[in-house]
């Protein structure tokens, strides 16, 4: 069995987010057997700051779907995308 690493877009929804906050929400919600392997921050526009971390999961899992949907439920966040996929 593989792994998969995908970098991931997290918008929140407001520039007044606590981004460490976030951050920490984003890790206590991963399914398990995900991990996340690191986290970079991007300016967007206007004070938003998108994080992108990027998160490993095995292979036979069905890919990123349930990290997104974990994401995607956790306070704050307005948006989730995945940027980038591949194997390791």
């Amino acid at each position: 069995m593989g792994k998969v690493a995908a970098k991931i877009k997290v918008m929140p929804n407001s520039p007044d987010v606590d981004l460490d906050a976030l951050q920490e929400r984003l890790e206590g919600s991963l399914p398990e057997g995900a991990k996340i392997n690191g986290v970079e921050r991007d300016d967007v526009a206007f004070g938003l700051v998108a994080l992108f971390p990027t998160v490993i999961v095995p292979d036979d899992t069905g890919g990123t779907e349930a990290v997104e949907e974990a994401f995607s439920n956790v306070d704050d966040v307005e948006s989730v995308s995945v940027e980038n996929v591949g194997r390791i």
